[in-house]
Formats: C-alpha cells, structure tokens, sequence
C-alpha cells in the first residue's frame, strides 16, 4: 500500500503534468477509505512550485445529472466569497465532500449571501482557480452524465491546465454501463440496419416479424449474434472510452486494499463495546479469512456482516455468558459467509433458507460429498469454502441466517439453536480422543500415507469394539466404504459389515442413555444414505432395527420409573409423561393388569386428566401410538371385563370413559 501512495505522490511532485491518474478497484473494496484516511493527508503534505500546501477537492460523481453540477461543485469549494460557516460545514464533512443541496445558482447566492444570479445565465466553470489544487473524482461509473463527456470535461483541466487529477472508479462496472445502456434502442436501430443491408436471413425476418425478400436468402447466422455484432460496430463506446482514457489517463493503479488495516478501522467503532472489540481484535484473522474465502473485495458487505453480529453477540452474552468461545467464533464466521453469499448475489435466498436446522446441513454436505450428489454442489462448495479447518459439528444456526435475510430476530429459534450448539460442543470434547472423529470429519485427507494407515488400524478397533457413538455408525460406514472404492483402504467388505453390526450391538448396550436422544432424530429417515449401494442399505437397516430395539429396552425401565408414581405422585407422573418419556413408548412394555390396578387407585380428578393426557400425547405421534396400540387394547379389554356386573359410580364412569377414548384414539 505504501508504494501506491508513494506512486501517486511521485505523480504529484513532478512540475508539470498533462495527464490524469486512475485508481481502480471493485466496488466496496475501501478505495474511498484509502483516500480519506491514507492518501489525502499526504498528498496535502506536498508543496507545488510556488511553495504553498496543495489543497485537494475530492467530489464523488454519483447521481450527477450535468457538467454543470460539476462546475458548482468546483466553485463552492474554491471561491473565497462563501461564507464561513457554510465553509467550516463543509471542511468538516468526510473526504471535503460538497453538500448535494448547493445545486442551483440561486440556491447558492441566498446561503452565501453573495450576489445574486441565475445558474441559467452563469457559466460556473469561469468562476473558479485551481492551479493548487489536485482534484478527486470518484465513483465516475456512477453518473448519470455520459463517461465520455465527464472524461472530455476533465481533460480541460489535464491537458490545458496541468492540474493535478486523480479519477477512483471501477472500470469493469464501466464496461457494463457501456453495453447495457439503451440496450432496446440499439436493438431497434442495429436491427433496422441489418434489414436495409440485407443481412437479416429468413427465419431472423420471420422472428422479427420483418416482410421477407425471397431474392436475398444468405447463410444463416444465430440471430443475437447479427445483432450483437452490429451493436458493437454502430455504438461501441467502450472503444470511444478507451481512445479517451489512452489520451486522458497516464497511469492506472489497481488499488488492493490493506484489510487488516481496514479491518482495524472497522473495529475500533465498536470500542464502546468492549467486549465485542476485543473479540473481533483477537479473531481478526478468522474475519480477514472469512472475507477473502467469499471471493469479493466487498469491504461494505463486511462492514455490514459486522454490525449484524454486533446484535447477535450481545444476546448471546446476555443469555450465555459462559458459551464455549470456539461456537463464538463458528457463529461469527457463518455470519460472515451467510452476509456475502446473500448480498453478494452469489445465490438466491431459497437455497440457505430451504434448510431447517444442523442437522439438516450436516447431512446434505455428507450426501453431496461421499455419495456424489450434485444437487447439492453449492452446499458442499458453501462448507469447503468457509468452514474447509472447522471441524465443529454444529455450523448451521438457523436463527443467524433468518437474522441476515428478513432482519428479524427470532428468540426462540435462537435459544433452540444455542442449546444444540452447546450439547454439539460437549458431545466434540467428550470425543477429542477418538480417532474415527477424523474420518467423519475429512481430516484424514492432511495425514502421510503411514498416519493414514495407523488411523484406519485404530479406527477399525474403535469400530470393533464399540467406542463409535452410536448414531455415527451409517456415516462412518458409508465413508469407510467409500476409501475402499477409492483403494485408499484394503479390507473385505463382508467382514467389515459384520464388524459394523457387533459395534452397533456393543455400543447400545454400553450406552443406553445416547438412544435416548435419538428418539426424535429424523436423520435416519430423511437421508438417503445411496439406496443403490447395498452394502450401505444393509447397514442402515441393521442400525434401524437395533435402535428400534434399543428404544423399546429404554423403555420397558423408563416404563417401570413413571407408572411407581401412580397414583400417590402424579405431579412427577405428569412431568415425566409428557416430558422426557413422551416419545418412549412406555405403555408397550408395562404390564396393564398392573396398571388398571394403579388407575383403580387413581382419584376420579387424575383420572379425568388422564384421558386428556392420552389425547395429547398421540395426537401428532402415529409411529408412537403404532408402538404402543397393542397394549393400550389390552388395558381396554381389561376396563372392560371388569365393568362387567359393577354398579354405575363415578370411578367406572370414568374408566369407560378413558377405554373410549383410547378406541377411538386408535381407530
């Protein structure tokens, strides 16, 4: 960056110039930042040859509708007659810049104070000297004047008067501006055009709707490209532009932005949040990554990406103080990734929006990568350009992205994301050690050929010996037979789905407390973990019914510690029924002798909200309601031989009521 500045100051120095220099870079990329706090301080530094300070008038173009306004612009700065105080509002404004509401002639001469004229009869740009100044036209793509005026208007100054002129723009924006612009009139013209030469073929008339002359049938050419190519030979400016820029610019320096330090200057407006500072200051790297992985020198996108987290990371503080830094830092970069992928326009906000939670995420980045599914390519692609060394199993937070896309702050997803990402964080640490860890997670692919050896050995031990947690079984299989298709691994496939199935065994039964939470996990049934290969089919059934007796296991002992609270502790009844037992199906491995018995001691009150509580609790949950069906039919026909000869009260009545129920429940 130093020797741009010292490049442009070289410039500055020499006697006498008739030639203008141009800063070039993409939009956002901090170039007007670099003027105002790098290279506008020291190009006021230098004397010119009558020994006085250059002064530097700085104008952005954008929204300019005249030359004119160019010219008022030029004279409020340099015409000693303003009065002071409109001058000092003016100094103080960022980068010298002219207040747009000094426009007119007359406008001017009521806030001066001066003499009054019409802009109509005033010729401003014979009204003001510049022979110290340097001059800063930026944004010149912006306009609404055509380039190649503004460029024939700054050369007056250049090629006549030797003044100083720096022009910051961004030329392919340019060249865009010149093939886009009036793009239906050129259409209409070069079209006409081509008829009248009879270069238009039959089928390009007969589009055109234009009347077809038999007697001039030429070799047909792709209609756009008829057109296109006359366009370009009736109104290519870009050729007019670049004649003028070679006679106008005499040097172009592509401005590369600094972002550490613009990152610093970004940082230090949070310094009345102390917290936040110091933690973008310590993660500095971590944003400057981020920023570069998006593809874009977007700085203004950054800035925003920034100020949204600003949220994000107070209400984390508030609710979470003691969150594991490491999710900090995730969600910072995901906030980031989301901002440019978003405002970038590097896609539609469909394709992140489609996704519900981490879970989700997780497994369609899985499927796209071992399994070669390309419907998700610009996920996958998402993941290895932002998260490539970030091996956090929880990366997606779904409240971040509704955050950056509407605006609104949803609390309740938030608190549902964080919970997750803290239970992801302990089940990480508690699996450090682990060395199938590295092969969910793609790290293998760092390791020598020997460590890669050493790590396949020490997985397949862990795999046989049940340390895999369970619910990582599938993937991990998939994968491992994935290097086995890639040749990366020599190992008999049959023999591996036997050690696959014990580890599945060994795990359960060492860890029942794990099934638990995977109740309600939908990863079995909505990833398709490649049907057509079936060895991985194999595996993802053999894991379906393991869980499955698993879960009726937890839930014969699960059944035993809610049905002692009937009917002396029914408050912990209610609790448990409808909080951690709620998917267990409980009912399926209790013996409901033993529970009419339980109900027959129940007050009539319990009873009545009993019923209420089975309603709800199959009301949504068909798979639980099918787990737990044949039994609940056992405990109507025992309500009901029972009722048999029993005189009308209140308890039986109820207890009719509750089998009712639960019949219609079922039917």
């Amino acid at each position: 960056m130093e020797e741009l500045i010292e490049c442009i100051c070289d410039y500055i120095r020499k006697p006498y110039t008739d030639y203008a220099v141009m800063l070039n870079g993409e939009w956002g990329s901090g170039k007007t930042y670099f003027w105002n706090n790098k290279l506008r301080s020291r190009l006021e530094a230098i004397k010119n040859s009558d020994g006085k300070n250059y002064k530097t008038i700085y104008m952005s173009l954008y929204g300019i509708n005249s030359l004119e306004e160019i010219s008022k612009k030029i004279f409020i700065e340099t015409n000693p007659m303003i009065n002071k105080t409109l001058k000092k509002f003016v100094d103080t404004r960022e980068g010298n810049v002219i207040p747009e509401y000094v426009k007119t002639g007359l406008d001017m001469a009521n806030l001066f104070g001066s003499t009054s004229f019409s802009s109509d009869k005033v010729d401003f740009s014979k009204m003001f000297s510049i022979d110290d100044k340097i001059l800063c036209f930026d944004d010149l793509e912006r306009a609404n004047v055509d380039v190649i005026d503004i460029l024939g208007y700054i050369n007056n100054f250049v090629e006549h008067d030797g003044i100083k002129t720096i022009l910051i723009c961004n030329e392919k924006e340019l060249a865009t501006k010149f093939k886009n612009n009036n793009v239906e009139m050129k259409t209409l013209i070069a079209t006409y055009i081509l008829d009248k030469e009879g270069a238009l073929t039959p089928k390009a008339k007969k589009l055109l709707g234009v009347k077809e002359d038999e007697s001039n049938k030429l070799n047909e050419k792709p209609l756009a490209n008829l057109i296109e190519d006359k366009i370009s030979d009736i109104f290519d400016k870009a050729n007019a532009y670049e004649r003028i820029k070679e006679k106008l610019i005499g040097e172009t320096f592509e401005y590369v932005p600094e972002y550490s330090y613009i990152l610093s200057g970004m940082i230090m407006k949070y310094s009345y949040n102390e917290n936040l500072s110091d933690f973008y200051k310590r993660n500095t790297s971590l944003i400057i990554s981020a920023f570069k992985q998006s593809n874009t020198r977007n700085l203004r996108i950054l800035k925003h990406a920034l100020n949204d987290f600003e949220k994000i990371f107070n209400e984390v503080m508030k609710e979470y103080p003691m969150i594991d830094k490491d999710i900090l830092k995730t969600m910072l970069t995901f906030t980031i990734a989301v901002s440019f992928e978003i405002k970038a326009g590097n896609i539609s906000k469909e394709k992140l929006k489609s996704i519900s939670n981490n879970d989700e995420y997780n497994s369609v980045i899985f499927t796209s990568k071992i399994l070669n599914d390309n419907n998700q390519f610009y996920l996958r692609e998402f993941d290895n350009r932002y998260f490539l060394n970030d091996f956090s199993k929880y990366k997606f937070f779904k409240f971040v992205e509704v955050y950056v896309r509407t605006r609104f702050f949803d609390e309740r997803l938030f608190k549902d994301n964080m919970e997750e990402a803290k239970n992801s964080s302990r089940i990480r640490r508690s699996g450090e050690n682990k060395k199938y860890v590295k092969l969910l997670s793609g790290e293998y692919w760092k390791l020598s050929d020997f460590d890669f050896e050493l790590l396949w050995n020490q997985v397949l031990e862990e795999i046989k010996s049940g340390k895999v947690e369970f619910k990582e079984h599938v993937k991990l299989f998939a994968i491992v037979k994935y290097l086995i298709t890639l040749g990366l691994i020599d190992y008999p496939v049959s023999e591996l789905k036997q050690n696959f199935i014990l580890g599945m065994q060994m795990s359960v039964s060492e860890n029942m407390d794990a099934i638990e939470g995977l109740k309600e996990s939908k990863i079995d049934v909505d990833v398709d973990y490649n049907i057509e290969d079936k060895d991985i089919e194999e595996i993802k059934n053999e894991y379906l019914d393991i869980k499955a007796r698993a879960i009726q296991e937890l839930a014969t002992s699960k059944a035993s510690e809610l049905f002692k609270n009937l009917p002396d502790n029914l408050s912990e009844f209610y609790k448990q029924i409808m909080g951690e037992y709620k998917d267990l199906p409980v009912f399926s491995r209790y013996d409901m002798d033993n529970l009419y018995g339980k109900l027959l001691l129940t007050p009539n009150y319990d009873l009545y909200n009993i019923i209420n509580l089975m309603q709800l609790r199959y009301k949504e949950n068909k798979e639980l309601l099918e787990a737990d069906s044949k039994n609940l039919r056992k405990l109507i026909e025992i309500i009901k031989k029972n009722r048999t000869n029993k005189e009308k009260t209140i308890k039986f009545a109820l207890l009719d009521n509750l089998a009712f129920n639960i019949e219609k429940i079922i039917k």
